[in-house]
């Protein structure tokens, strides 16, 4: 369908967005649609309603909505940007380069100056500044138009929770059951969002160090949670100063950040962590690519950064990005330096194309918010802001986890039945906390959760 690339000139250009849709076969039983986000920002939503359905969606969803897929616009199938990447530029995407001191980052500066303006000359229809959360929270709402829905429901992961609060914000009339999940805390990938990646390296980090732990003889990681964090740190220090080809401290910091996402990937954390314990012998499979060639996930990484510095405002001194290297080095050592580090945003000259949304508590309750306590990209933390932000409108499932993604994705039975039964039955339950899995019992109630402070 096509939408303004401007909707402050809805007459003006048009661009086109792909939008897939797997319908209920139950008409009897259909409620509506359920509008889905994958997360990114950057990442194609296109066969998220197929992928919903491998992951064991209940059947009962299916029935009650049709799964409405999307590539939001600036990514693959929707008007694409792309800065034109390549191998060899050695981009890392969503998380900066890696800052070992205040030198480290002014030369981080550089690169991250020559990217934003890599953009800009790539940028021939002006279409970057238009790339935003809230450009993108309009597109939903012409998608539930042009599907004749009188409202539209919305489930989103990681950034989909901030493009959910958007459109749920923008739109509270016409949004009708929300679940934000795995959550920001905002409605853009701010400035203090991202470093609060640095928190959630330290809060997942010692499940991962109690699971090595624990096959100390198959591994040789380490025999306590302790000396497997000290494996960590001096595996990262060696590469700094040996780097292996193709592969350097930074890399083994960013791939160990990765795979703290899901706990099922921790037997392939301990291979890789093993395999570097014999110095200058390279890990298997990572040979590394350093073409000049086009990158694969360039339109991903432009789409990133377009969304990323439009939304919202970011300091454009290379000395505040230092100090708060230097801060959150000390505070999360396991990722805080990357995640406080200079990126091409201080840069920007493509947008803002708007402000950023403000949360809208002046609604109908209907924001589910679902958390994974101990998640490494979006703490436990950004749900207790959603939650304090979106009040009386909202209800935090808290789950006693350690991987990305809640409903459907997490496996937790106590998270599924909630989030089933509100988007099902429409039930939002009172503020929650789910025990771990596997679990008899019952989830706990509590009152609702007191104001964070906004450590991230």
């Amino acid at each position: 369908m096509s939408v303004p690339l401007d909707y402050r000139r809805p007459s003006g250009t048009k661009i086109d967005l792909k939008v897939s849709r797997l319908a209920s076969a139950n008409p009897r039983e259909r409620r509506g649609v359920l509008m889905l986000n994958p997360g990114g920002p950057g990442e194609s939503g296109l066969a998220m309603p197929a992928q919903l359905v491998g992951r064991g969606i209940p059947s009962s969803v299916l029935d009650a909505y049709d799964l409405i897929g999307m590539d939001n616009r600036g990514v693959g199938y929707s008007a694409p940007v792309d800065c034109r990447f390549t191998f060899e530029q050695d981009y890392a995407g969503n998380v900066p380069r890696w800052a070992e001191n205040a030198a480290v980052v002014a030369e981080n500066a550089k690169a991250a100056k020559a990217v934003a303006e890599q953009c800009v000359a790539n940028d021939k229809d002006g279409r970057l500044a238009h790339i935003s959360t809230a450009n993108s929270a309009r597109d939903l709402d012409r998608i539930r138009m042009a599907l004749g829905e009188q409202k539209a429901s919305f489930l989103g992961y990681s950034y989909g929770s901030a493009l959910g609060a958007a459109y749920a914000s923008m739109f509270p009339g016409t949004s009708d059951r929300i679940i934000i999940d795995s959550n920001l805390g905002d409605t853009a990938l701010t400035r203090a969002s991202l470093r609060r990646f640095g928190l959630g390296a330290e809060q997942a980090f010692p499940d991962f160090a109690a699971w090595a732990a624990e096959r100390h003889i198959a591994y040789g990681l380490g025999r306590t949670p302790k000396e497997v964090r000290e494996t960590y740190f001096a595996t990262a220090g060696r590469l700094d100063e040996q780097p292996i080809p193709g592969f350097d401290g930074r890399i083994f910091r960013l791939l160990s950040y990765g795979f703290l996402y899901n706990k099922a990937s921790y037997p392939q954390l301990a291979q890789l962590w093993q395999s570097l314990q014999n110095p200058g012998t390279a890990p298997r499979g990572t040979t590394g690519a350093t073409a000049a060639q086009a990158h694969p996930r360039s339109n991903a990484f432009s789409a990133f950064l377009a969304v990323t510095c439009n939304d919202s405002e970011w300091p454009s001194e290379v000395r505040t990005y230092q100090r708060s290297v230097a801060q959150d080095r000390r505070k999360y050592p396991i990722f805080g330096a990357a995640t406080a580090n200079i990126n091409p945003c201080a840069f920007w000259t493509a947008g803002p194309s708007k402000p950023q949304v403000e949360v809208n508590d002046n609604g109908p309750a209907n924001v589910l918010i679902m958390q994974n306590r101990r998640d490494v990209a979006t703490p436990l933390l950004g749900g207790q802001i959603f939650r304090k932000k979106f009040a009386n409108r909202s209800r935090l499932v808290a789950v006693d986890d350690n991987q990305h993604g809640v409903y459907v994705y997490g496996g937790n039975p106590c998270a599924l039945n909630i989030g089933t039964s509100w988007l099902v039955d429409g039930k939002l339950p009172k503020d929650t906390n789910c025990p771990a899995s596997p679990s008899s019992g019952a989830p706990t109630e509590r009152g609702a959760p007191q104001g964070p402070s906004f450590t991230r």
